[in-house]
């Protein structure tokens, strides 16, 4: 698609990490290695969440900011830097999901790799639920781990870059291909979800069934 020299001015006067990506353009190594220090941590939080593997998480990573510099000599600012780049990141999380279901090693719950404070306030905010009685963190994040992990790949996606980026539905529907609406619905079936996994539990201490994707 052809980017126009308004739309891509536009851009670069609202954006400073297109302002950032038009300098790696340039061959600025400055400006990409200031991007990534920007993005890393970022990426490695929703890739983490997607799936479910710090290891695989720091691989793809390397991927995403791989394809960008390849991208780097092609890039047309037609959207925010960060819509871009997770428009990359997803492409790159659903490939690596494909391949791992074709190769029968899907396993979205992830291994104990820290606190899990900020998925668990990501999924109750999400859920609209707060706890009714008392548990012990790690408790909660296993169940909260285990929610997440019951929603679809999509409804993950749309969720993590609502709550973690804090991007609006056009945004995500940019990165995700879907539009505003349908943005809209998965967050509102993915808040539906969670508040049916993580009720019985916040409520009543019914700790939920394995999840699965």
């Amino acid at each position: 698609m052809q980017v126009s020299e308004s739309s891509a001015e536009e851009y670069s006067l609202r954006d400073p990490d297109v302002r950032l990506m038009l300098r790696v353009r340039d061959g600025d190594a400055t400006a990409f290695e200031e991007l990534v220090l920007r993005y890393q941590n970022r990426l490695l939080t929703v890739l983490e969440h997607l799936t479910g593997r710090r290891d695989m998480a720091e691989d793809l990573a390397q991927e995403v900011f791989l394809r960008v510099y390849r991208a780097r000599q092609r890039y047309m600012p037609d959207a925010r830097f960060s819509t871009w780049l997770f428009t990359i990141t997803h492409n790159v999380a659903s490939n690596a999901k494909r391949s791992l279901a074709r190769r029968r090693e899907v396993n979205i719950e992830p291994a104990d790799s820290g606190p899990m404070e900020p998925l668990a306030q990501l999924a109750l905010a999400a859920s609209g639920q707060m706890p009714t009685r008392q548990a012990d963190k790690s408790e909660v994040c296993h169940v909260v781990r285990s929610a997440v992990a019951s929603l679809n790949e999509r409804q993950r996606m749309a969720v993590l870059l609502s709550k973690f980026e804090g991007m609006s539905y056009a945004d995500i529907g940019e990165v995700m291909q879907v539009s505003p609406q349908a943005v809209k619905s998965l967050l509102s079936r993915a808040r539906g979800a969670l508040r049916d996994a993580l009720t019985p539990y916040l409520e009543h201490g019914q700790r939920p069934e394995t999840a699965g994707t």
